[in-house]
């Protein structure tokens, strides 16, 4: 006789061997969510009670049972059985054994193809909020560095050659824009995943008179999904939550990059404060940025969970497959993994050290004011092409003779072209450099003042929306 633990049992003469029982087994995975499996019942039996399904009676033992199940997982007593297929078989079992037949007649009207649609929906909606308060705790930090260090100058970098001359704030900035598209992606993950499957049943749909509206009211969903082999089948939630995650991931990366290099001796713009640093075994003398260097190297991860579910729903035909199971876990791992590689940026960011000054002397070098002496050329009537091989043919000879364009006279630029007058030396002054950046924008001091007024709305706007999911 078939085991009476399985759900399927009734059909078969065999369960399957106890390798592929394991083999089979997504409960260490999937239960995490248990949270919004048990919520989702209750909402489920909820209104099989209204609509006369099952009796009132079942209904509310059913939620009582469910109730203390919740309690007990949370209070960390609840004794998980690794021999339960999954998160869903696991809980039902436990309430079937305490409340009897009232606890299976839970599954009326509904399958597990809708039900684990619907715990991943819920959770992908808690894991949008809690990611979007991690991002909005990272760009809250950058931007608060950027307003007390507003009026540092640092080098600019193209190719990771000295460029032109910015303010310090303004690089800083520039993250924060790249976190707050982040925040509208996961935005999006949200509205993706806010559409309730349950009531769809294994594919296509029940015969029972269910209330799918009072459900998704109840669960908070804003919407029923339209197509029950569609409700079923489809992950591009998850998706969006992942892709969300590896660009966030992606631009966490290229920020400890930053970190990493600016920390070097070579650069010395800023010092990690210990508790964000590690030293070596062998080399006493040894500061490393190893939590920035594991953001960068855990991004390699969050790149591959998004490609593992990109591969594991390719070609799978309507409606649900097995495969499926296999969806929870890389965007599990993403979600985990971006979270805790925000928690280490911001912490990282909210304690350095920034060296103003050896950024200053920085951009005192690589003849960043290059550009701006050929405006100063087309100013004077130049074209600017001409201008262009001018400034060239000026650095060049600057870089043979060993010295830097601040370190000019007027009469040395005057040898170069006549266009040149005194007023040329006010023009290779850093400040001044980046003074003239008034462009909307622009890393000009008012230029960033605007944009940091304008980091700060958004930073609101955000912070209200993150503020009504968990309403």
């Amino acid at each position: 006789m078939p085991d009476a633990k399985t759900p399927w049992g009734g059909r078969f003469e065999k369960t399957p061997a106890k390798f592929l029982a394991e083999f089979g087994n997504s409960l260490p995975v999937d239960r995490r969510m248990w949270a919004e499996d048990i919520r989702g019942s209750i909402a489920h039996a909820r209104m099989l009670g209204k609509q006369g399904v099952i009796g009132q009676a079942d209904a509310e033992a059913i939620e009582a049972g469910l109730s203390a199940i919740y309690r007990e997982i949370k209070a960390g007593t609840f004794e998980w059985n690794l021999a339960d297929e999954d998160v869903h078989m696991a809980i039902e079992r436990v309430l079937t054994e305490r409340i009897g037949p009232a606890g299976a007649r839970l599954h009326t009207g509904r399958s597990r193809n809708d039900q684990v649609a619907t715990d991943a929906r819920l959770y992908a909606k808690r894991a949008v909020a809690e990611l979007a308060t991690g991002v909005l705790a990272l760009r809250r930090t950058l931007v608060s560095l950027a307003e007390e260090h507003l009026g540092v100058v640092m080098p600019g970098y193209t190719h990771l050659q000295k460029a032109q001359p910015v303010l310090f704030s303004h690089h800083l900035l520039a993250y924060s824009w790249m976190l707050a598209r982040d925040l509208t992606r996961l935005r999006h993950a949200h509205e993706a995943a806010d559409v309730l499957p349950l009531g769809s049943a294994a594919l296509a749909g029940t015969t029972y008179p269910l209330d799918r509206e009072y459900v998704a009211a109840r669960l908070g969903f804003s919407a029923v999904s339209e197509n029950s082999m569609d409700a079923v089948s489809d992950r591009d939630f998850l998706l969006d939550l992942t892709y969300a995650a590896a660009v966030c991931q992606t631009h966490l990366s290229r920020l400890a990059e930053e970190i990493i290099l600016w920390s070097t001796e070579e650069f010395g713009f800023v010092t990690l404060d210990d508790e964000f640093s590690t030293g070596s075994s062998i080399m006493p003398q040894k500061k490393n940025p190893d939590f920035a260097e594991l953001v960068r190297g855990k991004t390699g991860r969050v790149l591959g969970d998004l490609q593992a579910l990109l591969v594991t729903l390719k070609g799978l035909p309507l409606a649900y497959n097995k495969d499926m199971q296999e969806d929870k876990e890389p965007a599990f791992d993403a979600i985990d993994t971006l979270s805790m590689s925000l928690r280490a940026m911001d912490g990282m960011l909210g304690t350095m050290r920034v060296n103003a000054e050896k950024m200053r002397a920085a951009a005192q070098g690589g003849f960043m004011a290059a550009t701006d002496i050929a405006d100063y050329l087309v100013g004077k009537g130049m074209p600017f092409r001409e201008a262009h091989e001018v400034v060239g043919r000026l650095v060049l000879a600057c870089e043979r003779e060993g010295r830097s364009l601040q370190e000019l006279s007027a009469a040395d630029f005057a040898e170069h072209a006549s266009e040149f007058g005194a007023d040329v030396v006010d023009a290779v002054d850093i400040d001044r450099l980046v003074a003239r950046r008034t462009t909307v924008g622009g890393t000009g001091h008012e230029a960033v003042r605007a944009q940091l007024a304008s980091a700060n709305d958004a930073l609101a706007a955000d912070a209200a929306w993150v503020e009504g999911l968990g309403q």
